[in-house]
């Protein structure tokens, strides 16, 4: 969420090079409405676009043509001469009759069948599992991609605001889009050059990066990590296309037919091979789909060349514009090979035509293939280091040998433009309010330190009373392979300090050895996660919140010190050897008591909880990917999995410890994308504590009592309603992402998103563990006699920021002061 800020503070921020022909325009009817998904080509040439949901187009080329061939089935065909190289202003009517030339007329929602578009679909799903790569037994190939970023749609008011006082010199590297027609000036640019090796018999592939270069925000991890999972690979041929956290039908999907309407549009000969072409668009608006047309091989029915451009109406936050090209080359007479891969997205604060953004473009171009090489499975298994500090500090010779596509002289000056950018005072000011707030933290460059978090300054809770919190981390820059960092903090209620200390050191980069410790004297609220915390920094959600639901007097005062030693012996598989010590006492007495028997305590009650705890954790996140080398990395992408396995052993008497036990705990989240149904998130926890344990050592199902919607928390539980020391839950939530909403015309437009949630749990509490707190002040019970369970019902994207959820109590209804219902919500930027 913070990372998009650092993208969206430059949409207000902020002549070309001329091609050799320019159109744009609208094309609209007889009755002056816009024809949306018009194609419009320059005659005898495949290249062509497809007018948008509101009839406008914009089509270049670097040959010269004098006139433009604009058709839509059901109207007859309309050749306009244009009167020179640049003609922006076309209005183009289109007049309802029947093309002749033995070509079959379609209007309109398009029949499956009988449709030869349809057929010819029907043969690329069987061959497509042969086309390719898919067809050798080992492959290699270099390739090689570019990002950039670049502000859009500037015009003289711009250039001549006080934004850019004194930096306007950037303008001289304006440029023109080919494909929106807008001029655009470049702030960012990353060069990779990857080497890649696959073995199709034993499904394995290696990727190997040579090279990294980029320029603009090159050290700020944040950005590079948000740019990263921006771009992620994908397969025109899979049945859906995942973008921005969003899975999109592909045109070539088995379910495309349900989708899309196709038109057999022509055929010709593309570099000797004859090929159809197939124009495609949605059957429905608000739905997250492409038009656009693509060019099929008529044999081996291969796609030659495909374009995809993202209907206006789809259902999708700050992206106005996606258009993705695909080229392949014939290496022999039956092998199409990807060659290049063109993507562009128009970020923007609405969908309007005049709104300015930033066009976010990445080129993938694709050369030296090689096939039938054999290689040994540990071949695939020795991971190359992609951070390795050789590959980011490539010379110029390297780059000059390996870019497959030459750089044009615009891209050429980024490196200059923005170096010189950076020592503009003004500049500076702006770079420095972006870091603050993707980051958190306001950097002191001359102390190598970082003030922080901003976000956590303030709170509130029962015990403390308003809050203030101040800390500082040490940094020299992303890839540090030590960090310290700290905080203090105040409460105005109690009159206390607090503070909290850490620091981690990265002892072998290659197995992730990293030994950490820290100590942390505040106040939690404990219970809003079944695994105890070992966190010396941070706090729950709840510790802080303004906002709540009842009486939140459930605070626990913590003195926690820890100690570990992790490492990553296999990628994405963390193991984590270490001891904590905690003495744990209620923050409130009155309200919440964590008092246990004792017989050496004076009363033969004690009120305070001395613990030193082994932990023992492993940690699995297939498919995880981070950016970074350094003692703490950025994951780029939340699409993984995550088993969590972890055993605890308390020592009795060991620095006083007071209770001997072992406890075992699991849990699985996995995301699961569920094509045009949305996503899906779940997770399944169980865990078993083996021997007597008082209140504060127990295992809490995680109540919610702020007005925040907090996935894994029950929002119709108080705290501390139910504790366990044997318990199982589940939690289903499922954005359908207006799937449902798109359906009804009352709603379709205000692109809401429908959320539904399930979750339950159940445990047991045994007599021992109840006797041994039965001083306590509450009630202590579990969920043992049935499962406990809630549902509830979600609007997102409210507004685009905003989500409100009405959740429900399933059982349970008789117990005192038991909340049938809550509302709670939730803010942020999503896709």
């Amino acid at each position: 969420m913070r990372m998009w800020l650092t993208i969206v503070v430059f949409l207000f921020g902020g002549m070309a090079l001329l091609a050799q022909t320019k159109a744009g325009g609208i094309v609209v009817d007889q009755e002056g409405e816009p024809v949306p998904f018009a194609n419009i080509v320059f005659p005898g040439s495949s290249q062509g676009t497809i007018s948008n949901d509101n009839g406008r187009f914009y089509l270049e080329s670097d040959q010269t043509f004098q006139t433009l061939s604009v058709s839509f089935v059901g109207y007859a065909t309309r050749e306009v001469t244009l009167e020179g190289r640049v003609n922006l202003e076309l209005r183009i009517v289109l007049e309802e009759g029947e093309q002749l030339d033995e070509v079959v007329v379609y209007v309109g929602r398009q029949s499956k069948k009988n449709n030869p578009a349809v057929d010819i679909l029907r043969k690329i799903w069987a061959k497509k599992r042969t086309n390719g790569l898919r067809k050798y037994e080992q492959y290699t190939y270099d390739a090689y991609e570019k990002i950039e970023f670049d502000l859009n749609t500037i015009d003289s008011a711009l250039m001549q605001s006080r934004v850019f006082k004194g930096m306007e010199f950037v303008f001289q590297d304006l440029d023109t889009s080919r494909i929106t027609g807008k001029t655009y000036l470049p702030i960012f640019l990353n060069e990779k050059f990857t080497r890649v090796y696959g073995d199709n018999a034993m499904d394995l592939e290696k990727q190997e990066v040579l090279g990294n270069k980029n320029s603009g925000f090159s050290n700020n991890q944040a950005i590079l990590a948000f740019v990263q999972d921006l771009y992620s690979d994908y397969d025109i041929y899979d049945n859906y296309l995942k973008f921005f956290d969003k899975s999109f039908t592909s045109p070539l999907s088995r379910t495309g037919v349900d989708t899309y309407n196709y038109v057999l549009a022509d055929s010709a000969f593309l570099e000797d091979k004859w090929c159809y072409n197939i124009l495609y668009y949605p059957r429905r608006k608000n739905e997250l789909t492409f038009k656009g047309d693509f060019w099929v091989n008529d044999t081996t029915f291969a796609v030659k060349k495909i374009n995809l451009q993202l209907t206006r109406s789809a259902n999708i936050n700050w992206v106005k514009e996606i258009y993705i090209e695909q080229e392949f080359e014939v290496l022999s007479d039956s092998v199409f090979l990807l060659k290049r891969d063109y993507m562009l997205s128009d970020f923007a604060f609405n969908k309007k035509e005049e709104s300015r953004g930033v066009y976010g473009k990445r080129t993938t171009v694709y050369d030296h293939y090689a096939f039938d090489q054999p290689r040994p499975r540990e071949f695939y298994k020795a991971e190359a280091d992609p951070f390795h500090p050789e590959v980011y500090q490539r010379p110029d010779s390297f780059w000059a040998t390996n870019r497959l596509e030459a750089l044009n002289k615009d891209e050429q000056g980024v490196y200059s433009m923005l170096d010189t950018l950076k020592t503009v005072p003004r500049f500076r000011s702006y770079y420095n309010l972006v870091s603050i707030l993707g980051s958190g933290y306001v950097e002191i460059d001359k102390w190598n330190l970082d003030l922080g978090d901003i976000y956590s300054v303030v709170g509130y809770n029962d015990a403390e009373g308003w809050r203030v919190r101040g800390g500082a981390r040490t940094y020299f820059g992303q890839n540090d392979p030590w960090r310290l960092e700290g905080y203090l903090a105040y409460g105005f209620a109690d009159h206390k300090v607090k503070y909290g200390l850490s620091g981690k050191f990265l002892l072998d980069r290659k197995l992730r050895l990293i030994l950490s410790g820290g100590n942390r004297r505040d106040v939690e609220q404990m219970g809003l996660n079944l695994t105890a915390t070992t966190d010396v920094l941070g706090r729950s959600a709840a510790s802080g919140s303004v906002l709540t639901v009842g009486n939140n007097n459930r605070l626990t005062s913590i003195n926690l010190s820890t100690a570990a030693l992790e490492m990553e012996p296999v990628r994405n598989l963390r193991l984590r050897i270490g001891g904590s010590f905690r003495t744990l006492r209620s923050a409130l007495p009155d309200a919440f008591s964590l008092d246990y028997l004792d017989p050496e305590a004076p009363g033969g009650i004690a009120s305070s909880i001395r613990q030193f705890d082994l932990i023992t954790t492993l940690v699995y996140t297939p498919g995880r990917e981070t950016i970074g080398y350094g003692v703490e990395r950025r994951d780029v992408n939340d699409t993984y999995s995550n088993l969590f396995l972890q055993y605890t052993r308390g020592l009795q008497g060991f620095l006083q410890s007071d209770f001997d036990y072992s406890k075992w705990q699991f849990s699985y989240t996995q995301p699961w994308q569920l094509g045009g149904l949305g996503r899906l998130r779940t997770t399944l926890e169980a865990g078993k504590t083996f021997g007597e344990v008082p209140l504060g050592l127990l295992s809490v199902v995680p109540g919610n009592q702020t007005l925040f919607s907090i996935y894994s928390t029950f929002p119709n539980l108080d705290f501390y309603e139910f504790v366990t020391d044997t318990y199982v839950a589940a939690h289903l939530e499922h954005n359908f992402n207006g799937r449902l909403f798109s359906r009804l015309p009352l709603l379709r437009n205000w692109n809401l998103r429908e959320i539904v949630g399930l979750r339950g749990a159940w445990g047991e509490l045994s007599d021992a563990n109840r006797q041994l707190s039965s001083p306590a002040n509450i009630p202590l019970q579990a969920p043992d006699q049935k499962v406990y369970w809630e549902y509830s019902v979600g609007v997102g994207n409210i507004f685009k920021v905003f989500r409100i959820d009405f959740n429900f109590r399933g059982n349970y209804l008789s117990r005192p002061e038991a909340r049938p219902f809550s509302v709670t919500g939730a803010f942020g930027f999503h896709f």
